[in-house]
């Protein structure tokens, strides 16, 4: 839950804060493809990685 005294101070992530809340209350839409634009954004895109791993069981432990 958000403290309302930290929505009052005069602080940097006070004003995120009140924007975040402003926008919650004033009911728009969230931005559809943020998450997917930030993955296309990945420095990691095109690399052809190979992440396969070999099926193996486990090991055994005595318990």
């Amino acid at each position: 839950m958000i403290s309302w005294l930290r929505l009052s101070e005069d602080t940097p992530e006070a004003s995120v804060l009140r924007a975040t809340v402003s926008k919650s209350i004033a009911g728009e839409p969230p931005k559809l493809g943020g998450i997917l634009a930030a993955l296309r954004r990945s420095p990691l895109v095109g690399a052809d990685l190979d992440l396969s791993r070999p099926r193996e069981e486990g090991r055994k432990i005595d318990l």
